[in-house]
């Protein structure tokens, strides 16, 4: 079998694009994240606190604070790790200030 050599210039157009592609990829993962805990909060707040409680807009303000600011998707992070595994009851007085400013 005979063996391609890329250019030089073929090269670094491969590693650059396979450098974006990485970027991309992880900075994709982040936002499905944000998104699945912003969707988790604001549900579980519905679920335990008000039954009327609007997620969807809940999830898009959520995700659209923690995308636009490093400490607010921090706190996205810190509170659905809180809520985790916690009743409804327990969620509510353990995680409230992990919470605040997320839901109301």
């Amino acid at each position: 079998m005979a063996q391609r050599v890329l250019s030089g210039s073929a090269m670094k157009n491969l590693l650059l694009a396979l450098s974006f592609l990485g970027l991309s990829t992880s900075l994709g993962c982040t936002a499905v994240d944000r998104a699945t805990d912003c969707q988790q909060i604001c549900t579980r707040y519905k679920d335990c606190i008000d039954s009327a409680y609007n997620v969807s807009a809940c999830t898009t303000r959520c995700r659209d604070n923690a995308a636009n600011s490093e400490s607010s998707d921090q706190r996205v992070d810190q509170c659905e790790n809180c809520l985790d595994d916690r009743s409804c009851s327990s969620a509510v007085w353990s995680c409230a200030a992990e919470c605040a400013g997320i839901v109301p």
